[in-house]
Formats: structure tokens, sequence, C-alpha cells
């Protein structure tokens, strides 16, 4: 019998929210100029629909973590944080074991909710706000 760590819509939120990212990196580059595949217009069309998705996306994500009392998941803790830090920097390398073991209750290891919570409160918002004002920058509202 298969344990799934993870739930099918974190699964289903991860792997979207990867499409989309990479959808975004791809089309943007192309807004920018960096190389023709789609053409300029519909390189916009697909940024902007790629945006508004991952914005709706971060949305549901928020809801879902509020509500399931997932976002739990993201508090930082002390604990094996140095022996975690000790794996990463040399005993991957000498086929240690690994310090942390996931669970459905802690599926993070320290130096992950760290990073997680940084990319939670920090990146994405910081990524969706300045994407809403260029888009209102450059589309403004008539």
């Amino acid at each position: 019998m298969k344990v799934y760590i993870y739930r099918t819509f974190e699964r289903f939120w991860h792997w979207t929210q990867a499409g989309l990212i990479f959808i975004l990196i791809l089309s943007g580059f192309e807004v920018n100029g960096s190389y023709v595949l789609f053409g300029y217009q519909e390189a916009v069309n697909i940024h902007n629909l790629a945006g508004l998705s991952l914005i709706i996306l971060t949305i549901f994500a928020i809801f879902w973590h509020l509500t399931s009392g997932e976002w739990r998941q993201y508090i930082p803790t002390a604990k094996n944080l140095k022996a975690q830090v000790e794996y990463y920097v040399t005993g991957i390398f000498k086929n240690a074991p690994h310090p942390t073991r996931k669970t459905i209750l802690s599926k993070l290891n320290p130096l992950q909710r760290i990073a997680y919570l940084g990319l939670k409160l920090v990146l994405i918002p910081l990524m969706v706000i300045t994407g809403v004002i260029y888009y209102l920058y450059r589309y403004p509202m008539s």
C-alpha cells in the first residue's frame, strides 16, 4: 500500500505552479526580445494568462493552507537544523543518512521550512505585486 506524504491538492498545486512559472519565464524572455517563438503579441497574451492563472492558483493555495491547517508545516524550527546543515554541507557527499524523515505531520526539514516560508511570505507576494503593477502600468485602465 502506498502512503502519500503530499495530498492530491499539494501535488496538483506544485506541478501547476512549476508549469506556470516555466511558461512565464519562456514568454517573458520572448516579450523582452531574447528570441521569437510565439510572436510578440501571442507571447504577451500567454504571459498575461499565465500570470493571472498563477495569481488564482496562489489564492486557492492560501485558502487551502489556512483551511486545512497545512500552514503549520512552514513554521521554522531549530530542531535538527544543525544536523540538516551538516548533512547538506558534507554528509550528502559521504552517503550519510538523512537527519530528518518526512511524515504526513512533518513534510519539510528545517531548512526547507525556512526556504519555503521565505518564498511564501516574500518572493511570491513580490512576484505577484510587481506583476500586477507592471500590468496596470503597461495596460492602464481607461
